[in-house]
């Protein structure tokens, strides 16, 4: 149903220190492998060691990670050095006005990953990413535009939102997740159509400016 929505990439979020995991390691590799280019599977996870991130990548079947959590800049160059064909995207996690903090982590992780997505801190839960909570997307613009690497927006997300989001932040790409989800917890077909009509107009938009 995503591939035929028009959804590059599905994200499989795995080894997670809130959330649960919404399948296993296994049905993730199994859909994963089936899946037709140029769509792909990144997995997104909270380990911190390159060894351990690189042997999930492999037991799934991916060369997309997106990661999270406290992996280090050493841990980040060590990965590449692993598997220099590994495309690595580092989260930047806006907690209030931290972009101070945050300009700081992209210059200490962008000679070694490939790209970083803003998503957003939930106090209350704890969560970092996948709260359906949006944050200052002026951050999220002002990163953008100093990142030597392309930068994807996530937080919040959904199809009432994402033009503005992406009119605002002028991203390389989004990422959602419970803005596409019915009331189930389960992706909603019409949701999803809906969020990639939208993103994919406003990414016209942008391009024909």
């Amino acid at each position: 149903m995503l591939v035929n929505a028009g959804v590059d990439w599905l994200g499989f979020p795995l080894r997670l220190p809130v959330h649960r995991e919404d399948i296993s390691e296994g049905e993730a590799a199994a859909i994963i492998h089936k899946l037709p280019p140029p769509h792909a599977g990144v997995l997104i996870t909270y380990l911190d060691r390159a060894l351990e991130v690189l042997a999930l990548c492999r037991a799934l079947g991916t060369n997309i990670v997106q990661l999270h959590g406290a992996i280090s800049p050493a841990e980040t160059r060590k990965l590449h050095e692993l598997d220099p064909d590994l495309l690595m995207i580092k989260s930047l996690i806006v907690r209030g006005d931290n972009f101070t903090a945050l300009r700081e982590r992209v210059e200490r992780f962008s000679p070694y990953v490939d790209a970083f997505i803003t998503d957003t801190h939930d106090p209350d839960s704890g969560a970092d990413g996948a709260t359906g909570k949006t944050h200052d997307w002026s951050i999220s613009r002002r990163l953008a535009e100093l990142s030597p690497r392309p930068l994807i927006l996530a937080g919040g997300l959904r199809p009432e939102n994402v033009r503005d989001a992406i009119m605002t932040v002028r991203p390389a790409g989004v990422d959602a997740h419970t803005g596409v989800e019915g009331p189930g917890g389960r992706k909603s077909p019409e949701k999803i159509a809906r969020f990639v009509a939208e993103a994919r107009e406003a990414f016209a938009a942008l391009e024909a400016e």
